[in-house]
């Protein structure tokens, strides 16, 4: 679903087909194959697109095997308030085709999605493409951002992030210089806006001649950003919601990042030697190029 609205923003963007598909990772033929499947009257909207690939799905092979009976019980597990993957546990269905189902009756204008235990934070999160997370006072946008830092041609422009573990407890502060891909690693007890703010400053400050601008995204833990420019001398720049290829380095170290501690571990289990370890070993390893 993110990808849809990073499609429909890149499109009015005026990027090619191709472009679309190297800056989101995906092969041309896929976002082509997605722009004929989602297109409409008044072209390709991320919401209508999201709509028709939930209608596919209710069509599709896999969800013609689910049987009346059997969907009837699903329907009374999840009125109990079962989790899909529980409900798999039970009856005869795969908790993917649950999903499936699910999604396509919201879509219909169905309510079984109230069921889930994350509908709320995938309405907040998806609907029409706007952030529900509460505005940032005196956010600078990437629009303002100087045209030439896109080149990746001068070293001092970085990339800014947090990485939650499980239970959402404690949080790991990512900064990535966008030239180099060199990134610096620290941990935070609680994502909170006075506590990712004194991370960076610590993190960049010995590095200040290196630290030009930061860019981050529309995350409150970001909304000190007028005291770290003050602090490290620098400008601070949000994204655009819902347009994290617009920070596709960080993006690329965090994906690396959770090769070395996964979505499922608990973030007060990695120590600070453990991170140490981690970031020396990613910024010594072999680079094919900035992302």
């Amino acid at each position: 679903r993110e990808e849809r609205y990073q499609i429909h923003s890149l499109l009015k963007a005026n990027h090619t087909i191709s472009e679309i598909a190297r800056l989101l990772g995906r092969s041309r033929s896929t976002i082509s194959r997605e722009l004929n499947r989602g297109r409409g009257q008044r072209g390709y909207r991320a919401e209508q697109a999201c709509r028709k690939a939930a209608q596919r799905a209710q069509r599709s092979r896999n969800a013609r095997r689910v049987s009346a009976q059997v969907w009837g019980d699903v329907v009374f597990y999840l009125g109990l308030q079962w989790s899909p993957e529980q409900i798999a546990q039970k009856v005869a269905v795969s908790h993917e085709s649950v999903y499936l189902r699910v999604y396509a009756d919201k879509a219909a204008g169905g309510k079984l999605h109230q069921n889930l235990r994350s509908q709320k934070p995938r309405r907040k999160r998806y609907l029409h493409g706007r952030d529900r997370r509460g505005q940032i006072p005196n956010r600078r946008p990437i629009s303002e951002r100087p045209g030439h830092i896109e080149e990746r041609k001068q070293v001092g422009h970085w990339e800014g992030d947090t990485v939650i573990g499980a239970a959402h407890k404690q949080a790991i502060v990512t900064l990535v210089e966008r030239k180099s891909g060199y990134a610096v690693l620290a941990k935070v007890s609680n994502k909170t806006a006075d506590l990712v703010g004194q991370a960076i400053e610590d993190k960049l400050g010995p590095l200040a001649a290196r630290v030009k601008t930061l860019t981050v995204d529309n995350g409150k833990e970001f909304a000190n950003h007028q005291a770290i420019d003050q602090a490290l001398g620098i400008q601070t720049y949000f994204a655009d919601p819902y347009c994290s290829w617009q920070r596709g380095s960080n993006e690329n170290f965090n994906g690396l990042l959770r090769q070395y501690i996964p979505k499922k571990r608990r973030m007060e289990t990695v120590t600070d030697e453990e991170l140490a370890m981690i970031q020396n070993r990613l910024n010594h390893r072999p680079r094919v190029g900035a992302t």
